[in-house]
């Protein structure tokens, strides 16, 4: 009894030496992180800063101010932000949407050529998006030139990018919806089928409800996406009228002037702001990501 004791004590101490450890790289992982963002926070209020402290016109610690913020009171931020936005939400409601459709009907259909476009949707996602920059740049082109649908979609619109957005991030959405839609039960689907429902209401009605949990990842994961899209903002719009923040961004880095830090940190910080505000709302989402039916006839 007294060497069953004396094992236990034991293995609860080398428990709790292993957490403790792993505790520890935690910590030391996270530093870096944690100093940059201090750094941010710092930066954003005041004149200037060597590393992380804050210091006044004459060199002195201090010399906190709200003059990098200044920006917020200029229309072209609200412009740029609002382009974001659109670009975002234009993704959420696209990709979702297409994503959605082709994920259901790669799961519980059988059709010919199936399995080359499951084929195809990986090859093109492995394709990096600055390899397809000309002929996306020819296709907007043409676009333009349609009545109508050029102002909207076509080269230095809001909406052209967006659609790009879109196309680019399909192939994965497509694949993570039809993983969604592989592991809901048959059994409702097929109850219904029976008692007449088409196809269509069968998805919207029965299914969809199921993985509401994968939408909502796969709607987080494009909106972030689109939110901080640099690339396809920066190729195909020209000047801050049609540009988003990070475009804004960076033409406060001017290559011939001196750069203000400082109001690019605030700048940044100011685009961090929705990122925080979504995570908060949806981090329950992100750390319960899963999908399953019942079991059972209706």
């Amino acid at each position: 009894m007294a060497v069953w004791v004396e094992t236990e004590q034991v293995d609860g101490i080398g428990q709790r030496l292993r957490n403790a450890v792993a505790y520890i790289l935690l910590a030391v992982s996270i530093i870096p992180i944690l100093v940059g963002y201090a750094w941010l926070l710092i930066a954003t209020f005041s004149y200037r800063t060597e590393g992380l402290l804050p210091k006044d016109p004459q060199g002195n610690i201090g010399g906190w101010t709200l003059a990098n913020w200044q920006f917020v009171t200029d229309p072209l931020i609200w412009r740029v932000t609002f382009n974001s936005l659109v670009i975002a939400l234009g993704m959420v409601v696209g990709v979702g949407f297409a994503s959605s459709l082709a994920g259901y009907a790669l799961s519980r259909m059988n059709f010919a050529g199936r399995k080359g476009f499951l084929s195809m949707t990986l090859v093109l996602h492995a394709f990096p998006s600055v390899t397809l920059l000309i002929s996306i740049f020819f296709v907007l082109q043409a676009i333009s030139a349609l009545p109508g649908v050029g102002k909207v979609f076509g080269y230095n619109t809001v909406g052209g990018v967006a659609l790009v957005m879109v196309s680019l991030d399909l192939p994965l959405g497509i694949w993570l919806m039809k993983g969604f839609f592989d592991n809901i039960s048959w059994d409702m689907e097929r109850a219904a089928l029976i008692d007449g429902a088409s196809r269509f209401r069968v998805w919207w009605e029965i299914i969809m409800p199921q993985i509401r949990p994968g939408l909502a990842a796969l709607a987080i994961f494009t909106f972030l996406t689109g939110w901080s899209a640099y690339l396809i903002p920066a190729t195909f719009t020209i000047g801050t009228k049609v540009s988003n923040l990070p475009v804004y961004i960076n033409y406060l880095m001017g290559e011939t002037s001196l750069t203000n830090w400082n109001q690019v940190a605030a700048v940044g910080l100011f685009q961090m702001i929705p990122i925080l505000v979504f995570f908060f709302f949806t981090q329950e989402k992100l750390l319960n990501i899963y999908s399953g039916g019942t079991k059972g006839g209706v």
